[in-house]
């Protein structure tokens, strides 16, 4: 099992925590990990991307030009890496900011309105462990208990308080990815 993975939107979208807690969910069931952050000098506000690799073998490169699954949270990193996933692979989008939905035919896409269910059920912080679970639910290349461990990795201990509602998080997240239309 190798999975190559891209997760790409906005600085301050919790995008380069949730490869980083991917990551360390891999660490933490024995398999080969990288974890490749990108951002622009902006951070919050500006483009961020992470490239995650989680492999059963030892990974001979973490720079990648295709994609098995990409996580896209805006309309600027559609545009930029819907063409780069691998044909038969996943793009999984959050519906809240993109405004032109992917078009491709050979690989499979998800919508998870993640922003809207963390907006209503007052779980803003807790967005991207919303889209952590959907990832999850269609890609299980780690378990959710490797994933709370790697939150204990990732997190303050100051905030450890927090790990529960992350939890619940990831579960919502797990229910309300639908295959897009």
């Amino acid at each position: 099992m190798k999975q190559e993975i891209i997760i790409a939107g906005f600085g301050g979208q919790g995008v380069l925590s949730m490869g980083k807690i991917l990551a360390y969910s891999g660490l933490m069931e024995g398999k080969e990990v990288t974890w490749m952050p990108a951002y622009g000098p902006e951070q919050r506000g500006g483009t961020a991307n992470v490239t995650v690799i989680i492999s059963d073998e030892r990974i001979s490169s973490p720079i990648l030009s295709r994609y098995d699954t990409a996580v896209i949270l805006n309309q600027p990193s559609l545009e930029k890496f819907e063409s780069k996933v691998k044909p038969g692979g996943i793009l999984i989008y959050d519906g809240y900011g993109i405004m032109n939905p992917p078009t491709r035919k050979d690989i499979t896409v998800y919508r998870i309105d993640a922003m809207d269910e963390a907006n209503e059920r007052g779980l803003a912080k807790t967005f991207n462990m919303i889209i952590l679970g959907g990832l999850l639910k269609v890609r299980p290349i780690v378990a959710i208990d490797s994933v709370i461990k790697g939150l204990h990795k990732t997190l303050p201990e100051r905030h450890y308080d927090l790990i529960p509602e992350n939890e619940s998080a990831i579960r919502i997240g797990m229910d309300i990815i639908k295959k897009a239309e």
